[in-house]
């Protein structure tokens, strides 16, 4: 936000708008980095996605959901997120069906037909009035498209793309990724279903993760602007080991890793099982940034093998993918795994809820055919599918008496840990078996009175929270990997990564490798600014 000195009237914050060919084409990470670039050279700047699919949330600090990759660029920005940067997000359930969440809440559970016929006519006005909140309160706007503008079958209600930038009147910069191939046929050919108006407003392209000889790519660099009379903005070389959290699932089929590939000897195997509704799996980004951990996430049950630890992550649907766990046959390689004294198995959310002994949906919530079935039974406890949703960010610190195996410091009474919480289910202990299990933090949201959370068994083999991020807390995170260590007869580490540090570091990384390979004094130009 600006004030005209002439007049003294405020102006609105300068947008431009990054849309893409396809998804997982690098959009998010390319706002993150204009995001940064804008506030390094002194411009107060805001994230915006009107509309965002993505089971991968972030909770806000007043307790609101949105998507992860708006809670990202926030903190790229440097500033809190809001919901009026992620007005309105869709949370796939199972098939043509997902949670609808409006300002961080959830409005219903819609079919896709029924949210293009009953939702999307009444949300430019959602979209518009946080767009125009956000726009008051900073000088840049970094807007967010989703998927591909082309999607023609979408276009009549569309509230993402092309659409919003005409009601903004927002440049849109177009960004392909080249790593897939046919980057030219993808963007050319995107150009061509767009209508001659939408057409105008593509003001440049960004050809993203590059590999290779420019000087070999610079004919078709040529041959592109030529055809399309449209710049090419900058070609970014493809950034390897790049840590920052991913939005979507499909990241994760880069991260797939069979037991034959898993840790080298004298290393941490960690399997995640990657269920077909798996949500906010950056849960375990930290873990795969330790020395000698290996992070797997594994399909079919024939890729579990022998790990130290298995992990049930969280879900959209926990009736549904624990279906799809007996399906595939994870019960029985789980129970065979298990065997060994030493491995490990943890749930988070919706995998602690998967651990326990029974699982009720009497609302019919999640699923209307299974008001009640069977949980894995590895802890003593029944969850009842509740639908007020509980979204909060919680802190606190490692009970006493918690069972887990950590190494224990002489120098600290216990270890800090905060995260956040996103479910629909109320667990709890079966009566009679509260003293099979015990509990393993003791945290409080702000405002909140502390309370018991978690638990696991007593030897500390098998355990459950719902408190997402756990293993972003350093000093909790090398702690339970040096006693896996100790376990396995290897080197403790003395030290650890801190996940902020990091965090800052590659928001930096990803922002100087853009200013380097984008035209930057174009992009201002395109604001409006200097």
């Amino acid at each position: 936000m600006t004030e005209d000195k002439g007049t003294g009237s405020v102006k609105q914050a300068a947008v431009l708008m990054l849309q893409g060919t396809a998804s997982d084409v690098g959009k998010s990470v390319l706002t993150a980095a204009l995001c940064r670039i804008f506030v390094q050279d002194g411009f107060r700047t805001a994230p915006f996605k009107s509309q965002n699919m993505a089971l991968n949330s972030y909770v806000t600090a007043d307790g609101k959901e949105i998507g992860r990759a708006q809670g990202m660029q926030a903190e790229a920005c440097g500033i809190e997120a809001t919901t009026d940067m992620n007005p309105i997000l869709i949370k796939p359930t199972h098939d043509m069906h997902s949670q609808i969440v409006v300002h961080g809440r959830p409005l219903a559970n819609m079919s896709a037909a029924d949210y293009r016929s009953r939702y999307l006519p009444t949300a430019k006005a959602t979209v518009m009035e946080a767009l125009e909140r956000l726009r008051s309160a900073y000088d840049i706007v970094v807007m967010e498209g989703a998927g591909s503008p082309a999607e023609i079958n979408l276009k009549d209600r569309d509230i993402v793309n092309m659409n919003l930038a005409g009601w903004v009147e927002a440049p849109v910069v177009l960004a392909a990724d080249i790593d897939r191939g046919g980057v030219f046929a993808f963007l050319v050919g995107t150009l061509e279903l767009l209508e001659p108006h939408e057409r105008a407003r593509v003001k440049g392209f960004i050809i993203n993760k590059f590999r290779g000889d420019l000087s070999l790519l610079q004919p078709g660099l040529d041959w592109l602007e030529e055809r399309t009379g449209i710049p090419v903005l900058g070609v970014i070389p493809y950034i390897h080991d790049l840590r920052l959290e991913a939005e979507d699932s499909v990241a994760l089929e880069e991260r797939k890793q069979p037991a034959a590939e898993k840790a080298p000897s004298g290393g941490i195997d960690i399997a995640v099982i990657r269920t077909p509704r798996i949500s906010n799996f950056t849960d375990f980004d930290p873990l795969g940034g330790e020395a000698g951990v290996s992070v797997r996430f594994v399909s079919r049950s024939a890729e579990l093998g022998q790990p130290d630890v298995i992990v049930l992550p969280g879900t959209k649907n926990t009736i549904g993918d624990l279906t799809f766990i007996r399906e595939q046959g994870f019960d029985a390689a789980i129970a065979e795994a298990m065997r060994s004294e030493t491995v490990q198995l943890i749930g988070i959310c919706g995998g602690y809820q998967m651990l326990g002994k029974t699982l009720s949906d009497p609302a019919g919530l999640e699923n209307p055919h299974a008001a009640e079935i069977e949980g894995l039974g590895y802890l003593p406890l029944a969850t009842v599918f509740a639908e007020d949703k509980r979204t909060v960010r919680v802190s606190g610190q490692v009970l006493p008496e918690c069972p887990l195996r950590l190494e224990r410091d002489p120098g600290r009474e216990s270890f800090t840990v905060e995260g956040y919480e996103i479910h629909m289910g109320r667990t709890a202990v079966l009566e009679g078996d509260h003293l099979k299990v015990k509990p393993l933090f003791q945290i409080h949201e702000s405002g909140g009175e502390p309370k018991a959370e978690g638990c696991g068994t007593a030897s500390g083999r098998v355990w459950g929270t719902y408190v997402h991020g756990i293993f972003h807390n350093d000093g909790f995170r090398r702690s339970w990997l040096n006693a896996i260590r100790a376990a396995k007869g290897l080197r403790r580490e003395a030290e650890t990564f801190s996940v902020q540090a990091l965090k800052e570091r590659e928001f930096d990384r990803v922002a100087d490798t853009v200013r380097r390979h984008v035209r930057m004094d174009e992009i201002y130009r395109l604001l409006g600014m200097k």
